[in-house]
């Protein structure tokens, strides 16, 4: 199959991995509005056509916080990703480090972070979740530090967790529960099944093993659901901020107060993000409340942001709109999930390509120039 779009690895996706992560991946909250609103939301901002332009020596290379990146994307931290590929944590981070991207690492992986690090070469993020159990996160972020991650990324918007129907009604698990409908559909996903006979990496690698009691699917379940923190706040950030020593990055901030007040934090930036429309269904698109976000404070810190992003064109709107960053989270697990490590990397030159075309239709030749010139807007009455 020749793979000339995002889309193309999507289908390929779809084929080649188990309904369950396939949907865990491809679905939002509730009615699903705000996940299909992200992509959509891309679609509404329109680009101006530049003529009889240079268009030669054109860049994308630009920097986030401080890291040089090939252009300004960086890989988003997505839990399970080890169970749409086999070890796919490592593939992903390896594709990203020879492409030249950042890849962060989810506290839901199933690679451990000291898995990652093993395997490569360049420093990664990596994105924390904080749990009710400080002395664990303590320890969690001691381990980030010694596997030498160069950002944490800390997600705000997970204090409660948002429901997902297809989650519920899958059985979603890692690894799969041995029921008679997981095991018909994994024997049509050939490659998926014995790629996963050849690792031992079926679980959460950042947890089992590293707190007390927790030997076994069930129990990590159980703690899992009552962890995750409802009593977060700015104080806490201090302390994981404290805690970590480096550059930290704030996700989760849909709110221009809000941003404020990570700016008030000493944050290194922040991502207007609403979690893939994973949590508030009928929240705004990340793209819709961007601009707000950046004029408030896009003096003060780096503002990226991710959600929908599924083209190079998409990249560069966000852009053209203020961001100074962006992460792709659902794109490079279409291609992960369809071809490996290879597929990561034909993800990875798919946006390049159309960002950079894009870019010169517009008449830039410099990531670094992209500003809100080259959106059309029609004309008011």
């Amino acid at each position: 199959m020749t793979i000339t779009c995002i889309e193309d690895l999507k289908e390929l996706y779809k084929k080649r991995v188990p309904r369950m992560f396939y949907d865990y991946a491809e679905s939002g909250s509730w009615t699903e509005s705000t996940f299909r609103d992200n992509e959509a939301a891309f679609s509404r901002i329109k680009l101006r056509q530049k003529i009889l332009v240079d268009m030669e020596g054109r860049n994308l290379s630009t920097k986030m916080i401080g890291e040089d990146v090939a252009m300004p994307v960086a890989l988003a931290p997505t839990g399970l990703t080890g169970m749409q590929y086999p070890d796919g944590e490592i593939h992903a981070a390896r594709a990203a480090e020879t492409f030249g991207v950042p890849f962060c690492l989810s506290t839901m992986s199933v690679c451990s972070i000291e898995d990652v690090a093993q395997n490569t070469t360049r420093p990664f993020w990596f994105q924390l979740y904080v749990m009710k159990d400080r002395d664990y996160i303590s320890r969690l972020i001691q381990r980030a530090k010694t596997a030498g991650c160069s950002a944490l990324v800390l997600t705000l918007d997970l204090q409660i967790m948002g429901q997902r129907h297809k989650d519920i009604k899958n059985g979603l698990s890692t690894p799969p529960k041995p029921t008679l409908t997981n095991l018909i559909n994994i024997a049509t996903k050939p490659r998926w099944a014995i790629g996963m006979l050849g690792t031992k990496r079926r679980n959460f690698g950042n947890i089992v093993g590293h707190v007390k009691g927790l030997d076994n699917m069930t129990n990590l379940a159980q703690w899992t659901v009552s962890q995750f923190d409802p009593t977060l706040d700015w104080d806490d950030v201090q302390w994981i901020k404290d805690q970590w020593g480096g550059k930290l990055v704030l996700k989760g901030i849909m709110d221009a107060d809000d941003a404020e007040l990570a700016v008030k934090s000493g944050a290194d930036a922040l991502i207007v993000s609403n979690h893939g429309g994973r949590q508030l269904d009928g929240a705004a698109a990340s793209l819709d409340v961007l601009p707000e976000i950046v004029d408030r404070v896009g003096d003060d810190i780096e503002v990226w942001m991710d959600g929908g992003i599924r083209s190079g064109q998409d990249v560069i709107k966000a852009t053209a709109l203020g961001a100074k960053g962006t992460m792709i989270g659902r794109a490079f697990l279409y291609g992960l999930g369809a071809m490996g490590a290879e597929g990561v990397t034909r993800c990875l030159e798919v946006i390049s390509n159309e960002l950079d075309l894009t870019m010169a239709f517009c008449g830039l030749k410099d990531i670094n120039l992209v500003d809100e010139s080259i959106i059309w807007r029609p004309k008011g009455p």
